[in-house]
């Protein structure tokens, strides 16, 4: 089997370089260079990418050794139909190692036609080093590497307007341009790169928030050598995903008209604000994931998919995402009603795997962040509260009290306080004290629940009928 180069693939176009990428990992591969590809292939757009090496240790080199191409593998439902396609992604035109050669990198930016700068570094990647010096070649920091670029552009085309940079962080922050703004300007500052530069950087570059979600398995460990078969060459940088993809960006139409994601048929938004969709994937992807989990795993299930398709369980996951967690949201009915069912198709997904005792990491803090904020807004429009949210926290106090499922050992994972307060509560053998004992603790919810009117009545309740009768009769009695 020949190997994947540009020779072996002559089918493979070339495009002009447009496009700087910090990061070479599975979901930008997955998520932007499908994007980029899909958007040559419906517009006039024409761009690929040059990959820089964020971190010392990476993989350019692999990238390099296949003329940057690769073929990636989208699984899963699309409109309640199977989809299983491969694709040859050809967008990558070379991969930089700053380094290994800081002068290839900073010549990117004398290249007059980049115009963009996308990057997901981590949520770590983000961050401000004060230890950065202007003369690291390069700077360990992502922004600190970009600071250098960007004055390299701003000296080499004496600060033409025109010549300014479209950047677009991919990390999984909220209001991540903001956080990489604030830390190119610090730099500005540490290195005293002059006012003219900060002006330049202000008026002629934009840095926009974004929001990506598409969940990237990653390199297909279990079927790579049929993948290869199928697509009849040796490929080391295979590649999979689910089919769904969104990506929100925080900025103007005149920024849309340059980056025509949009115009190329995909699930694309350029809006004036992301934070109603990160509130909307938070409140209804990651919420129902943080209650189905102890739910389901107590009622003997083990993957989201066998949750959603359970009898007893899937009518319970519905039951919070559209009767509950949906209403609490401002954005309009349709599109939230859209967006639920495509997350169920995505819950359902019959090539991925996801096990709910992964999810259930730390699950007291994801619920603080996932659902107790629709829990008091249910609370503040309806005036009452939302019985299968608050029966999934009971599950989780469930969970956490530890024992055995069947033969399975249950071994919850959290804080150290949070799992020894858990062990105390339970010792008392009194539910009352439990539900009190939870709701009073500010390490968790940094306030007192119990003064949320009916909670811990509620959730007494609760883990008193699963204590009784098991997990299932619990979630029944809500049904």
């Amino acid at each position: 089997m020949e190997r994947l180069n540009r020779s072996t693939a002559p089918q493979a176009k070339q495009y002009t370089e447009k496009i700087i990428q910090f990061g070479e990992g599975n979901f930008l591969r997955a998520f932007i260079e499908w994007i980029i590809w899909k958007t040559n292939q419906k517009t006039d757009f024409n761009a690929s990418v040059v990959v820089v090496q964020p971190i010392d240790r990476g993989m350019v080199d692999m990238l390099n050794e296949q003329d940057c191409l690769y073929h990636l593998n989208l699984q899963g439902l699309l409109n309640g139909e199977p989809v299983d396609s491969v694709d040859l992604i050809d967008v990558i035109s070379r991969g930089v190692n700053p380094y290994a050669d800081f002068q290839a990198y900073m010549k990117l930016a004398e290249q007059p036609e980049m115009r963009f700068i996308i990057s997901n570094t981590t949520e770590a990647g983000i961050a401000f080093d004060p230890a950065c010096k202007f003369e690291d070649a390069p700077a360990s920091s992502y922004p600190g590497k970009l600071t250098q670029l960007l004055y390299h552009r701003y000296e080499f085309f004496q600060g033409d307007p025109a010549k300014g940079m479209i950047l677009f962080p991919c990390e999984l922050i909220f209001e991540n341009g903001k956080h990489l703004k604030e830390c190119i300007r610090q730099y500005i500052d540490l290195w005293k790169l002059g006012e003219g530069f900060s002006k330049w950087f202000e008026t002629a570059c934009g840095v926009y928030s974004t929001l990506v979600d598409r969940i990237v398995p990653g390199y297909p460990r279990d079927n790579a050598a049929q993948l290869c078969e199928r697509v009849g060459y040796q490929d080391n940088l295979l590649d999979k995903a689910e089919i769904f993809h969104l990506w929100v960006i925080e900025a103007p139409k005149e920024v849309a008209a340059e980056f025509p994601a949009d115009k190329a048929g995909l699930n694309v938004l350029f809006v004036p604000s992301e934070a109603p969709y990160h509130e909307r994937k938070v409140t209804l992807l990651n919420g129902p994931h943080t209650v189905l989990s102890p739910v389901g795993y107590l009622s003997g299930l083990n993957t989201v998919k066998e949750c959603c398709e359970d009898a007893v369980v899937g009518p319970f996951v519905k039951k919070v995402m559209f009767d509950e967690l949906l209403p609490t949201l401002n954005l309009p009915k349709e599109e939230l009603e859209k967006f639920g069912k495509d997350v169920m198709e995505r819950f359902r997904n019959p090539f991925v795997k996801h096990f709910v005792t992964s999810i259930m990491l730390n699950s007291f803090p994801k619920f603080k962040t996932r659902d107790l904020p629709g829990l008091k807004t249910f609370l503040e429009r309806k005036g009452s509260l939302p019985q299968g949210v608050v029966l999934g926290l009971a599950a989780i106090c469930t969970y956490y009290k530890g024992g055995k499922r069947g033969e399975d050992e249950i071994v919850p994972n959290d804080d150290p306080k949070i799992m020894q307060l858990l062990k105390d509560l339970w010792a008392t053998g009194d539910v009352r004290k439990v539900a009190q004992g939870v709701l009073a603790d500010t390490f968790i919810w940094g306030e007192d629940l119990n003064a949320v009117p009916g909670l811990t009545d509620l959730l007494e309740k609760d883990l008193a009928l699963i204590q009784a009768k098991g997990m299932r009769a619990a979630v029944e009695s809500i049904l």
